[in-house]
């Protein structure tokens, strides 16, 4: 037996509220003859007779009346719903997940969409921090953020930060007992405090730059960590040397609290971008995300 459709099951319940078929017809938007036409072929299709008509009213049988009660509730239920989800595409509105690291969630992140979440209160943006190179379609994420701006194949990659450096760092109290490197290949005898990556397992190799020439150096030291802001603790505590973003080091830098050293090494190269799957159907909230995000230099 074929079940009918939502539309039937609709036009029922508009003929019942309004015991009237001309004025059902009229508030669907349908011919009299068309609604009655509808409700026949529900009632065919299901083999049982939903509503009593005379020539001056029409009721609901026992089956009507009780098809009714159970399905006009959830109709309305629906049609909200569908309604509210049809706002989505319009309106600022939903959420937003987005994966990043610490420092990038600490220093972009944060500042740019403090003022866009205040002027749109319906927008919510979930954060992950996250090192590794998430699939964010898998993960259901919406967009990542990483330096550089090479992503995968298929994924759009926005510029949200100005070009940016790492900078080797350790403490007054930990040079104290061992001389300042003075190029990468010297890093082998320091203790330097390594950041694991969770994508493959591995230890992140440091990466330098001079005169053209690359070297990326596999530190080793007593401390691993899968945060930048705890490396930064560690070396701040005269634990090891460290390798972050010189945004995080800059204000123990000025304060004596921490000593740069291989500057020359640590080139500048492209800052954060923002990435997402090219064939993202955009909302208006993460239009609104992006546009906050986007640098503008």
């Amino acid at each position: 037996m074929q079940r009918g459709s939502l539309d039937d099951l609709r036009a029922l319940v508009a003929v019942a509220n309004e015991r009237s078929f001309t004025r059902a017809a009229a508030k669907l938007g349908i011919s009299q003859p068309t609604l009655s036409q509808i409700v026949r072929q529900l009632e065919i299709r299901l083999g049982i007779r939903l509503l009593s008509r005379t020539t001056r009213s029409v009721s609901l049988t026992e089956a009507g009346e009780r098809l009714v009660g159970t399905v006009a509730v959830r109709i309305e239920e629906i049609d909200a719903e569908l309604a509210a989800v049809s706002e989505f595409g319009e309106k600022p509105a939903g959420t937003i997940r987005i994966t990043a690291t610490e420092y990038a969630t600490d220093a972009i992140l944060l500042p740019k969409l403090t003022k866009l979440l205040r002027d749109y209160p319906d927008i919510k943006v979930e954060i992950v921090i996250d090192y590794g190179l998430t699939d964010i379609v898998a993960q259901g994420l919406d967009a990542g953020v990483r330096s550089g701006e090479q992503v995968a194949s298929g994924m759009i990659a926005v510029r949200i930060a100005p070009d940016m450096r790492m900078a080797v760092v350790g403490s007054p109290s930990y040079f104290k007992a061992r001389p300042a490197p003075e190029k990468p290949q010297d890093l082998i005898d320091h203790n330097c405090i390594a950041l694991r990556l969770p994508t493959h397992g591995g230890l992140y190799a440091w990466e330098f730059e001079n005169d053209g020439r690359e070297l990326k150096v596999r530190v080793e030291g007593q401390l691993i960590f899968n945060t930048t802001a705890q490396i930064l603790h560690a070396a701040l505590a005269g634990m090891g040397l460290a390798y972050v973003p010189e945004g995080m080091a800059g204000p123990y830098l000025s304060r004596g609290r921490l000593k740069r050293v291989l500057e020359d090494w640590c080139l500048p190269y492209p800052g954060y971008h923002l990435w997402y799957p090219s064939r993202r159907q955009s909302s208006a909230a993460f239009a609104l995300v992006l546009d906050a995000l986007r640098h503008r230099s």
